[in-house]
């Protein structure tokens, strides 16, 4: 007898390039408002009933250090010695619970979204955003690797020891020495590495260095008119990081979006600037900003909105998740071979 429909995963893929469901950084993390907890149940049922192959679920490197402020999200105190390691452990170990349940599975490698696909199961991308819990140590790369993570976003809202981020004055100049050799390891492992939350300066020496493709995991252009924000990408930055192989997940922020409808439009003009084989969908569920895709039952919205638009069923399938598992696939074969 076939799974149920409201769990059976369509044989176009659907992942989620970043998202954090149900909020799953704070997993673990006990006191402050119950009600501001930990929903892993509540994500997962979505992600089910939106017949999503996979998606991410990303930790937050820097979550101890930041606070909203007038611009936005910052840090606003350094950590302390092994503090943002020792929280990244944590994160790490909610996130292992996860995939530890029935009917769950972790991504390791790309032929894995196939599997999940055929044994009607949820796919969990192990992700995490920043690399402060490096904390300079080149070899907790390696460490990440082994416990399940398969791509980490090199800076997020704290100017880290790998290089500057859009939200901030610059401090390094770009990326730091240290990012490039971070860069270099992720390639050597297999490991993807996402550009998102990073400047020009930081993005064209990282395409300079890494010797497989790249993502950006949510962002989308800078609109046509006046109104921008300081996240968002110039053609150039993105035909840049395409023409390298990359993936762009085309976020659905509310900085500049006002309706669903608009980020169907901005999933397009990616398309239209870049190719479909080079445009994903991160959503930043449950970490998002005015969100304006806010549940992952619109996976069915987001399918028949970009058949509306014109996308060919090839263009759609490439969208929804066949450019990821390219970008994959790419990733590991660039990766050195195993001895």
């Amino acid at each position: 007898m076939p799974p149920p429909e409201e769990t059976r995963t369509p044989a176009r893929p659907r992942i989620d390039l970043h998202a954090h469901p149900g909020r799953c950084f704070l997993h673990g993390l006990g006191g402050g408002d119950p009600a501001r907890g930990p929903d892993i149940e509540g994500a997962l049922t979505s992600l089910r009933a939106g017949r999503v192959t996979a998606a991410s679920f990303a930790t937050v490197a820097d979550m101890r250090v930041l606070r909203p402020t007038e611009a936005g999200m910052s840090a606003v105190r350094d950590f302390a010695p092994g503090e943002a390691f020792e929280d990244h452990q944590r994160q790490l170990a909610g996130l292992h619970e996860i995939v530890a349940r029935p009917g769950v599975r972790a991504i390791l490698a790309p032929e894995d979204v196939e599997a999940t696909s055929a044994a009607a199961e949820l796919g969990v991308l192990l992700a995490c955003e920043g690399g402060d819990f490096l904390e300079r140590d080149l070899t907790r790369v390696a460490e990440a690797y082994e416990a399940g993570v398969r791509t980490i976003q090199l800076v997020h809202y704290r100017v880290n020891e790998l290089g500057d981020i859009q939200t901030e004055p610059p401090v390094h100049g770009g990326l730091t020495p240290f990012g490039g050799d971070v860069i270099g390891e992720m390639n050597r492992l297999g490991m993807i590495v996402d550009l998102a939350h990073a400047p020009w300066s930081v993005v064209e020496p990282a395409l300079a260095r890494s010797t497989a493709p790249v993502m950006i995991s949510h962002s989308h252009l800078i609109p046509a008119t006046s109104e921008s924000h300081p996240r968002l990408l110039s053609e150039e930055h993105a035909r840049a990081v395409a023409a390298a192989g990359g993936v762009i997940g085309v976020w659905p922020s509310g900085f500049v979006l006002q309706s669903f409808d608009g980020y169907l439009d901005e999933i397009a003009r990616m398309v239209d600037l870049l190719g479909a084989e080079h445009v994903g969908i991160g959503t930043d569920m449950d970490g998002n900003y005015r969100p304006v895709m806010t549940r992952f039952e619109q996976f069915d919205d987001l399918e028949a909105g970009l058949a509306a638009r014109g996308l060919s069923e090839d263009d759609v399938t490439l969208v929804l998740g066949g450019s990821f598992v390219r970008l994959f696939e790419r990733v590991v074969e660039a990766a050195a071979p195993v001895d």
